[in-house]
């Protein structure tokens, strides 16, 4: 219920105006347009849902950081080439689309005569969304179903992607392209929140950041490029040092510290902490003591069985 109501929220702006004139004077407005849109998903979840996929929206910043750079870089660099795949396809058997791509993005338009009031609002615009559609649409069904995230991250990535409709409306028949790139953002930003066990605060960073290097282009032309490259090194970095991580083998030597008292044979030291791919983050196992081998006193013939 509270997924269907987002729903018609957030796709209310493109049609309630055309169709109820007098709407237009709530959805014109900034702030009418954001309780409509924001405000009433917000209202819906809180009470049918709760706060309980919100729980661990602030913990493990450490994780998330370097999950979250690790991977929206990774598949943002996959997102340019499947769009670059896309557009050759676009330009061997429908060249006349190619032309859609020079239409001029509607919320760059609306952001252009105060490009830095939405550089700094796109954070805030992030962090609604990505509590919304990761927090409660994406961790509602994480919590029910942690075997098949990766399923539940492509269905809300693609519904995130979808909610996006001013990109159909705008680019007609190469819509697709910019899809592409929501839907594998949205996925990013799923995994990355099951990477680091819940936590929203890096995610929302993120988006805010993909949106206001966007805006950004309104002053200079070179500020999402940059973003994008730094984005993309990190992810390719982090995803290297994953790899090298999830392959190490688990260490066998002994521990140093040797405790006073009748000798105990030392178990194996702790093999490193696996890669954060559960959710939530596994606690830290603590082996329990070994049992301490009886001894007999000094002198005592030994026993003959």
């Amino acid at each position: 219920m509270a997924l269907l109501v987002t729903v018609v929220a957030i796709l209310s702006q493109y049609f309630v105006p055309q169709m109820f004139p007098p709407a237009r004077a709530v959805y014109g407005t900034l702030l009418g347009g954001l309780l409509i849109v924001y405000g009433v998903p917000v209202l819906i979840f809180t009470f049918l849902v709760g706060a309980r996929p919100l729980r661990a929206a602030f913990r493990h910043l450490g994780t998330a950081t370097e999950a979250g750079v690790r991977w929206a870089g990774l598949l943002l660099l996959l997102s340019l080439l499947v769009v670059g795949v896309l557009i050759t396809l676009y330009a061997r058997f429908d060249p006349s689309a190619i032309h859609f791509l020079s239409r001029p993005n509607p919320a760059l338009q609306e952001a252009a005569p105060d490009p830095y009031f939405w550089i700094a609002f796109a954070f805030v615009i992030g962090a609604v969304e990505e509590t919304i559609f990761r927090g409660w649409v994406f961790g509602y069904w994480l919590q029910r179903d942690p075997r098949r995230w990766w399923l539940h991250a492509f269905w809300t990535s693609a519904l995130f992607a979808g909610v996006h409709l001013y990109y159909g409306t705008t680019y007609g028949p190469i819509a697709p392209v910019q899809f592409t790139t929501l839907f594998l953002l949205g996925f990013a930003y799923a995994g990355t929140m099951r990477s680091s066990g819940g936590n929203l605060v890096v995610i929302a960073v993120l988006h805010g950041a993909n949106d206001a290097s966007a805006f950004s282009t309104l002053i200079t032309p070179v500020g999402a490029d940059l973003y994008f490259l730094t984005l993309i090194v990190g992810g390719l970095v982090l995803g290297l040092i994953a790899i090298i991580q999830s392959t190490r083998a688990p260490a066998t030597n002994l521990s140093p510290f040797v405790p006073p008292g009748p000798y105990r044979p030392e178990l194996p030291a702790a093999a490193p902490s696996p890669y954060p791919w559960a959710y939530p983050p596994p606690p830290p196992s603590e082996a329990p003591p070994p049992a301490t081998p009886e001894r007999s006193p000094p002198g005592t013939p030994p026993s003959n069985g």
